[in-house]
């Protein structure tokens, strides 16, 4: 592994370009800041290791369309682990199924995600160019600094961590 830092992205504004960069299918540029992460790779190992999907989602910190992993709807026992780095990251009980087509989970195991802000997410229906478009807490793995998702509220009763399932891989409990 080489020594370069991996940066967390800041707020969006609702510029053209930041608007382009949203829908582009290549990565969003991250504005370098100080913070060190355990795991560190360089952007040509994180390509070599991930799919085009994958890499635009944990390393571009874009958003996966509803329904489309396969992880949305399961109800399995077993543990969630970050697909960059596999450190585990959610515990199937406190999964949440809903029919809007994402992940769901009501906490994260202690000590594996870190938030940070994050602009309008154009799969979530909202509009990137809007004025009074919000900022969303984003949920990355703590270990290597991959984008797996945003803390949203869901219901007017439940905030909850809606994940990538394509930032995740699942291993089911041991019977």
């Amino acid at each position: 592994m080489t020594d370069t830092k991996i940066t967390r992205r800041a707020m969006l504004g609702s510029s053209a370009a930041a608007a382009a960069t949203l829908s582009a299918p290549a990565a969003k540029a991250r504005p370098a800041d100080t913070f060190d992460y355990e795991i560190q790779r360089s952007d040509d190992e994180w390509r070599a290791m991930l799919s085009e999907d994958e890499y635009n989602i944990l390393r571009g910190g874009q958003t996966e369309w509803p329904k489309t992993s396969p992880l949305w709807e399961g109800t399995r026992d077993g543990t969630y682990h970050c697909r960059g780095c596999d450190l585990p990251l959610f515990e199937a009980n406190w999964k949440v199924v809903l029919d809007k087509g994402w992940v769901f989970f009501e906490h994260s195991i202690d000590n594996a995600v870190l938030t940070g802000i994050d602009g309008p997410v154009r799969q979530y229906g909202q509009n990137e160019m809007a004025v009074d478009a919000i900022a969303l807490v984003e949920i990355h793995c703590r270990r290597c600094g991959s984008h797996i998702g945003h803390y949203l509220e869901v219901t007017r009763q439940q905030n909850l961590h809606c994940m990538n399932g394509t930032a995740l891989e699942f291993r089911a409990a041991e019977a």
